[in-house]
């Protein structure tokens, strides 16, 4: 069986898998649910439904627009599902604007740092630049990824293989990594495992246990760790059984 320690380089996706994007969202609703007498009405599930299917429809609509301003466009139609009094452009573009205070896992960052002694560490986000710089600088401590690729740099947004494609060619133009040597490290089977599927990516899958956003019934990974500090471990592990 191929090892972890085979793989010269991972694919992250940021948002589900770095950074608890679930709990950004919900804490990014709040004032939204409290401007309008709705912070019980709903549960946690469901909000997230709401707007896991707003994003996606938009995504797929408008690929060019950048995250900030997609998210920023899609805080009324939200709004309306959840029976509350349409948001002042204020209070639209904050939301948009709150991507870069969602909180970063517990685990994340020491894992990164672990995994960075083993692997070119590149991301493959469907933010927009600034909105991940924000997050770097942030709840990510100014962690040196090798390579920063954005839905913004690529014009499209995952699950779209053309994201994937990019990120193969610039991995090949900018370090030599062949397909076969990336490791596609996400929680989303929708937005990531799936299509990296179809691209012939292998694919760690960090499960977040909880997730609520970007689960499909038919569950593809190649490894299954429940966090990224998991599998920090179990790579080192690997890497002193093998004398590395």
């Amino acid at each position: 069986m191929t090892k972890l320690t085979s793989f010269k380089l991972l694919s992250f996706d940021v948002y589900g898998t770095l950074i608890d994007w679930e709990t950004g969202v919900i804490n990014a609703l709040q004032p939204l649910l409290d401007t309008n007498n709705k912070t019980s009405s709903y549960t946690r599930k469901h909000l997230l439904q709401i707007y896991h299917k707003h994003e996606a429809s938009q995504q797929t609509r408008t690929p060019e627009m950048t995250y900030c301003d997609l998210l920023s466009t899609i805080h009324p139609a939200i709004a309306a599902d959840l029976e509350c009094e349409k948001p002042s452009e204020e209070t639209n573009k904050a939301f948009g604007d709150s991507v870069g205070k969602w909180p970063a896992f517990p685990d994340t960052v020491a894992a990164l740092h672990i995994l960075k002694h083993h692997y070119k560490l590149v991301v493959l986000s469907n933010v927009d630049r600034t909105s991940f710089s924000r997050t770097n600088a942030g709840p990510l401590q100014n962690f040196p990824f090798d390579a920063i690729l954005t839905a913004q740099d690529i014009g499209s947004y995952k699950p779209n293989l053309k994201n994937f494609e990019y990120m193969l060619k610039e991995v090949k133009g900018r370090f030599g990594v062949e397909k076969g040597e990336v490791l596609q490290t996400a929680q989303s089977q929708f937005h990531d495992h799936h299509p990296a599927k179809k691209m012939g990516v292998k694919g760690a899958w960090i499960v977040r246990p909880g997730a609520e956003m970007g689960n499909q019934e038919e569950e593809v990974y190649d490894w299954k760790f429940d966090t990224l500090g998991e599998m920090a471990e179990a790579v080192e592990k690997e890497a002193r059984d093998s004398g590395e």
